[in-house]
C-alpha cells in the first residue's frame, strides 16, 4: 500500500475471512503470453487455499495447472464510496488424489458451469494481500461525497 492513498491494508486473517464471504472471484493468469482474467465461483479448503471446480477439458485448466496465478475478490458499495479487495497469489495445481477430490466434492460448491468430468484446482495462498476503502474522504482530505 502507498502511504496516504486513502486505503488501509488488511491483515492476512482478515483477508481470508473476507475471501470466505463472497461466492465469485476473478482468476488472473497468462494465456498466449497475455494477461487473462476470468470470473469463477470458488470455495476454500480447510487450510485457506482457494479451490475452483471446473471441467477437466477446459482451456483454463491447461493454462493454470502448475502456474503462478492471482485470484481476486472484492465487495464495493458505489453509493457509500466504500469497499475492499483481496488478492491471493500462488501456484495453481489440479487435485489428483482421489480421497482429496472426494473430500472437496463434499465441501466446495458445484461449478456454476457444471461438466461431466469436473476437476478441482487448488491455489495455495503464498501471498495474501488486501485493502479497504471506507467512503467519504481520502487521506488527502478530498471529500468524495461532494
Amino acid at each position: 500500500m502507498y502511504t496516504n492513498d486513502g486505503f488501509h491494508e488488511l491483515g492476512r486473517q482478515e483477508c481470508l475471512r473476507r475471501l470466505a464471504e463472497v461466492p465469485v472471484g476473478r482468476i488472473v493468469y497468462t494465456r498466449q503470453a497475455l494477461p487473462a482474467v476470468l470470473p469463477v465461483n470458488f470455495g476454500l479448503d480447510g487450510e485457506g487455499a482457494v479451490v475452483l471446480r471446473t471441467s477437466a477439458a477446459s482451456e483454463l485448466v491447461r493454462a493454470i495447472d502448475g502456474a503462478v496465478v492471482a485470484f481476486e475478490v472484492d465487495d464495493v458499495d458505489a453509493v457509500r464510496h466504500s469497499g475492499w479487495s483481496v488478492i491471493v497469489t500462488g501456484t495453481a495445481v489440479v487435485v489428483t488424489d482421489p480421497a482429496e477430490h472426494e473430500g472437496l466434492a463434499r465441501t466446495v460448491s458445484a461449478s456454476w458451469v457444471p461438466s461431466p468430468q469436473g476437476v478441482f484446482v487448488r491455489i495455495e495462498p503464498e501471498l495474501v494481500t488486501g485493502r479497504e476503502f471506507v467512503g467519504g474522504r481520502t487521506l488527502y482530505g478530498v471529500d468524495l461525497t461532494a
